[in-house]
């Protein structure tokens, strides 16, 4: 059904070019915010702030000569991504347990309502209380990464699933690139007079123009989605014959029992809990580091994201889809926390070569982007994908034609949903611990601390490199 997989697809880009549309808006929010609201020391956001620049300052001082209130901004923002992260997590297995009882679409309609009212709420968030409620809301509803997850899985055979779900890390890696840029754009632009001479809108946000661009790629994937895509749950794919199985796969192998594939999901969702807990840590902190040791601004930040996301998505769509039905899903996952090992060993380095000239420092700043390239291409679609795979796959009973009931625990929604659950639980942890890190022993030991904490977790995926994901 490759009609199925391209509406997905388009479906993905529409919802995170929406998602990644806030993304460097998060900063400069907070400071509009505290201006606002400066004069209430007893407000929402003065306590907010003040627990945050104690919790900085227990961990670390920059001194007099450095403006902390911006650090502070900075991880208020950090903290608002670990929200969002937070109720990912608790939310995610619940979604995906729906979709299995009451279908993909129906949910995937659902939960975009509540990413609609996300946006309205933003619109018109003139204070930080409600800017965080639209955050909570959309944190609370975002599921379509995983239902589009689910949708391919129903619609795919194990033999092209691993290529159909690399569309899923083209999506990010394509919006991620655009979709900063372009939010930075548009929060430069007033809204349409049409709009901002209307008495009954009101008080608006500061970046209302950029929310209502996420509003109106809301609503367009809500009724693109209304209209095109079929329910997928339950639909049970025409099996390939045995004979080009063979000839493809080579001669069939007995399916892995219940009980192996659920402990094959566990180990899956804690590696997917620790890398994604230790990666995006160190992700969140590259931005201070280069702050610190090269006085970038918030421009060549976003070239350097930029630059990764693009190289991630052309291994993606050019090398990983076309390997890892080759290689395995768990040797490429397996190779891209070696990749990303040897990113945190240049990092671990960098600083030693800052104050010589800059030229050494900024080629292994440059090398250890793309092997966190390389990372990003690979490990999580390829554990998503060895995720997949382990699921229950529709079948019908040849006697009386009704479909066979799946086991509860590989059910694809639910499993799927857990998956996710724990790497969102990562996402929501990572960031803090490494600021905690950074602030408190330098990026050189904090790197280089990750380094290892890869290191040990790729000699731990040794069994699920070498299990067989189908």
């Amino acid at each position: 059904m490759p009609s199925v997989e391209r509406i997905v697809f388009l479906s993905l880009v529409l919802d995170l070019f929406a998602f990644t549309v806030p993304l460097p808006l998060f900063p400069r929010l907070i400071e509009w915010y505290t201006v606002r609201e400066i004069s209430d020391s007893n407000g929402f956001l003065a306590r907010t702030l003040a627990f945050v620049s104690g919790l900085r300052q227990s961990l670390y001082d920059p001194g007099p000569n450095v403006n902390s209130a911006r650090w502070d901004i900075v991880l208020l923002g950090g903290l608002l991504g670990s929200v969002f992260s937070t109720l990912q997590f608790i939310v995610s297995p619940k979604i995906g347990s729906l979709s299995d009882k009451y279908g993909r679409k129906r949910i995937l309609l659902i939960t975009m309502i509540g990413n609609i009212l996300s946006a309205l709420v933003w619109i018109k968030s003139t204070t930080f209380a409600t800017y965080l409620l639209s955050r909570i809301i959309g944190g609370l509803s975002e599921g379509n990464v995983q239902l589009a997850i689910a949708i391919l899985s129903d619609v795919t055979t194990p033999g092209n699933r691993s290529k159909a779900l690399a569309h899923v890390g083209i999506a990010f890696a394509i919006c991620f690139c655009i979709g900063p840029p372009i939010g930075a754009y548009f929060a430069t632009k007033p809204l349409p007079p049409s709009l901002a001479e209307n008495t009954w809108l009101g008080d608006v946000n500061v970046y209302a123009a950029p929310a209502l661009l996420t509003l109106v790629l809301l609503v367009a994937e809500t009724v693109f989605l209304m209209v095109s895509l079929p329910e997928t749950r339950g639909k049970a794919l025409a099996k390939p014959s045995p004979k080009s199985e063979a000839k493809k796969n080579g001669p069939p192998k007995p399916k892995a029992s219940i009980e192996q594939r659920i402990d094959i999901l566990k180990s899956l969702r804690r590696i997917h809990f620790l890398f994604l807990g230790i990666f995006s840590g160190m992700e969140f902190t590259l931005t201070f580091m280069t702050f610190d040791l090269f006085d970038w601004n918030n421009k060549q930040n976003g070239y350097l994201i930029g630059s990764i996301g693009i190289i991630s998505a052309l291994l993606q769509g050019g090398y990983v889809r076309r390997a890892t039905s080759k290689v395995g899903e768990g040797k490429m996952a397996r190779r891209g926390v070696a990749a990303c090992t040897l990113a945190f060993v240049l990092l671990s380095i960098l600083p030693h070569f800052s104050s010589s000239g800059g030229q050494t420092a900024f080629r292994l700043l440059q090398a250890a982007a793309v092997c966190m390239a390389f990372t990003s291409a690979t490990v999580v679609s390829s554990l998503t994908a060895f995720a997949s795979l382990q699921c229950d796959e529709p079948s019908m009973d040849e006697a009386s034609g009704k479909p066979l009931e799946e086991h509860p625990q590989l059910a694809k929604g639910k499993a799927l949903g857990m998956f996710r659950s724990s790497g969102q639980l990562g996402r929501a942890l990572g960031p803090l611990i490494a600021c905690a890190s950074y602030w408190t022993v330098g990026p050189s030991y904090t790197y280089g601390a990750a380094a290892v904490a890869m290191f040990i977790l790729m000699g731990g995926m040794k069994r699920i490199a070498a299990t067989r994901s189908r």
